[in-house]
């Protein structure tokens, strides 16, 4: 499942791409991905609005749209979209979908590889058909792409399409004032990389330093393994698998460690390194190690770097020790027996 570093790659990839631009129509075979309304009636709701900006809360984005000119009185809306295991969201403009441009090699230069075609990306369940505005259009001529010279968008269109193999993957459309009170976001702990999420919030998360006596529903997380609250989105939000093993292995601390077990300077370890870890995820694009590409149809780098994660029975890259894989919270973790205490 795509975490905070790929969604986080992803919505500033749509800043940068499809801001600015108009839904002029919907397509998909997969009405069920739509959740509270019928094909048409969110068809028929999200035409016409341009795009604001995309924004994330942990793993979700956000995808905010201005009111409707079609439909008079008709305030703006947020598409909420959920990747699940294997969605991602591509980017097309027309001149890669214009049948002219793609069989003829000739005519594109210096493109090293067709991600697009990749088999990973072929799994499309949705469309949106978008309409490039003049000065989003014009900035798109003059930058410098991956194809050589400065190439017209034909028709200054594009495609926001969504691949999906396994069909989790959901979308919802509500008004922007109510999206965030939706249950499924209200009850999202503090995004991992937001501001908020300061040393002192970490340590306020875990309970800890408790002076007095807990109330009864917090007592519980002080007898749980870091490893397993790092994972819940309703403390923090967007760390997933993934990066659990990558960071508790830079802070040298035991995925099993027990909450009220964790000494001050144990839990700074720990929230330097969801920092650092998410951080250098985020630069490098997220991680592929499955489904997950960027809206380009292209891999990320941060599998590359990887010093734990799936890569059990391997020599621990500090110590040389073999790594190991467990199972906590019916995910596998991975760590060193002998730099993680």
């Amino acid at each position: 499942m795509p975490e905070l570093p790929e969604v986080e790659t992803i919505i500033s990839d749509l800043n940068r791409k499809i801001k600015g631009d108009t839904i002029t129509d919907f397509w998909s075979d997969w009405p069920k991905a739509i959740k509270g309304k019928s094909l048409k009636e969110f068809t028929k709701e999200i035409k016409g609005r341009k795009i604001l900006g995309a924004r994330r809360i942990g793993k979700n984005i956000f995808i905010d749209l201005s009111g409707s000119p079609l439909h008079s009185g008709r305030g703006k809306k947020t598409l909420y979209i959920h990747l699940k295991m294997t969605g991602h969201l591509l980017v097309k403009s027309e001149i890669l979908n214009s049948k002219s441009e793609t069989n003829s090699k000739s005519k594109i230069k210096n493109l090293k590889h067709d991600y697009f075609s990749d088999r990973v990306n072929q799994y499309i369940h949705h469309i949106w058909y978008l309409k490039t505005d003049a000065k989003q259009r014009k900035k798109f001529e003059s930058t410098k792409n991956k194809f050589a010279g400065s190439q017209k968008l034909a028709g200054s269109n594009r495609t926001l399409e969504f691949s999906d193999v396994r069909k989790f993957a959901k979308i919802v459309l509500d008004d922007t004032e109510k999206i965030n009170n939706l249950p499924e976001i209200k009850k999202l702990g503090v995004d991992a990389m937001s501001k908020e999420f300061t040393l002192n919030k970490f340590k306020e998360l875990l309970k800890y330093p408790h002076p007095s006596p807990l109330p009864k529903r917090e007592r519980g997380i002080l007898n749980k393994p870091i490893g397993l609250v790092l994972m819940e989105q309703e403390q923090i939000a967007g760390i997933g698998n993934i990066y659990r093993s990558e960071i508790l292995f830079e802070a040298g601390i035991a995925p099993t460690r027990i909450i009220k077990k964790l000494s001050d300077k144990e839990i700074d370890k720990i929230h330097k390194a969801i920092k650092n870890i998410l951080k250098k995820a985020i630069k490098m694009r997220g991680t592929s190690d499955s489904d997950y590409r960027d809206t380009a149809g292209a891999p990320g780098n941060f599998q590359k770097v990887m010093r734990v994660y799936r890569r059990a029975g391997k020599k621990c890259p500090r110590c040389g020790i073999i790594i190991e894989r467990s199972t906590l919270g019916q995910r596998s973790v991975f760590y060193c027996p002998k730099c993680q205490k």
